[in-house]
């Protein structure tokens, strides 16, 4: 009787025994899977010469651009141009009526001739000394005077045909054949076009890099203009000049550039976007997708040697499409981390891929004219 209940507790401690090691196995195998880390693509960052692009509103000017006023009184008495045509330098544009000019010329005239005879006869009893040489003077300064007035009827006189001053583009005609023009009236405006002054404003920061940079590399002064319909102007543009005050206010300051206007395309008070270059040489570029935001500041995951990361502040100098230009932050030979940023957490072990340098370079994309 006290044989059989010590087989049974035999049996029992057996089976116990290896239900106790089949859970051993499962939960060394579950351990097993749980401890292997997973594995993302990472990369390095590489440097290449780029350059980012600027835009900046803009306002067109020609680089002359007046107002066409009347010199003298009088009804207008000939149109010879109409609106929106070229004209060139010394075409004649008004005509305002000369009678009373004329008149007043001819006046003139007829004074300098009495005076040329007085001065003549004078002069013939000064050789003669009948009168004195003061008599003389006095007849000589008495026909100066007179054609000093000719002189003034005759300048009068030309001001009634009114002229281009330059080859240019007119404006609204705001005066009709017959209008009465006072001194200073308002006739049109004339652009000359065949150069384009073209005006933008910098900011401050921006202005004391292309100031600091200009020297380096001449091509930073030169600009290209983007006109309304979005299509690029077929002209390189230079910055010629800087205002001397900057904008308290607005905390920038403007630059004009010159721009070529062979075809006449572009006119006087058009806008359009002013396209700037910054040339970077040798950055430092990493893929944008590497990289999040975390309170304002950006970082990166950084995998060591042994496949710890290590998140790492990174300071961005400028960004292209893809990538961003790095200042500081990370090295040359650093590997940083491209995918599962959102997977992972700092002091996380992972095993990595490494794409290749030349194939992040392939992808590339930079904006191009």
């Amino acid at each position: 009787m006290t044989k059989a209940p010590s087989k049974m507790i035999t049996k029992a401690h057996v089976y116990l025994f290896l239900i106790s090691m089949l859970m051993y196995g499962c939960q060394q195998s579950e351990t097993g899977v749980h401890h292997e880390n997973p594995r993302y693509e990472a990369t390095t960052p590489f440097r290449k010469d780029v350059s980012i692009r600027k835009e900046y509103v803009c306002q067109i000017h020609g680089i002359r651009h007046i107002e066409v006023r009347a010199m003298e009184k009088g009804y207008l008495q000939n149109i010879y141009v109409d609106e929106g045509q070229m004209v060139h330098q010394g075409q004649p544009m008004f005509k305002i009526m000369p009678n009373i000019y004329q008149a007043e010329l001819m006046k003139a005239q007829a004074e300098a001739n009495i005076m040329n005879i007085e001065y003549t006869n004078t002069k013939g009893l000064a050789d003669q000394n009948i009168v004195s040489k003061n008599e003389l003077a006095l007849a000589k300064a008495k026909l100066d005077k007179a054609n000093a007035e000719v002189k003034l009827a005759e300048t009068h006189l030309s001001f009634t045909d009114i002229k281009a001053p330059f080859n240019g583009i007119m404006d609204h005609l705001l005066v009709r054949n017959g209008s009465l023009l006072d001194e200073g009236t308002l006739l049109t405006t004339l652009s000359d076009i065949s150069k384009l002054w073209v005006y933008f404003n910098v900011p401050e920061s921006e202005y004391l890099e292309y100031k600091t940079k200009k020297n380096d590399d001449q091509t930073y002064s030169k600009v290209r203009l983007k006109m309304a319909n979005g299509a690029i102007f077929d002209q390189e543009g230079t910055i010629e000049t800087i205002e001397a005050d900057f904008d308290n206010t607005a905390g920038n300051i403007e630059f004009r550039a010159t721009f070529p206007n062979p075809d006449g395309i572009l006119r006087h008070g058009q806008t359009g976007t002013i396209i700037m270059r910054k040339p970077y040489k040798n950055a430092l570029l990493i893929p944008q997708k590497a990289t999040f935001e975390v309170m304002d500041k950006m970082f990166v995951y950084v995998i060591d040697n042994d496949g710890t990361l290590e998140q790492r502040l990174i300071t961005i100098d400028a960004e292209i499409p893809y990538f961003f230009l790095v200042k500081e932050g990370v090295k040359d030979d650093d590997k940083i981390l491209i995918e599962g940023l959102r997977k992972v957490h700092p002091g996380d072990h992972v095993d990595v891929t490494v794409i290749p340098k030349e194939k992040l370079q392939s992808n590339l994309q930079l904006h191009a004219e």
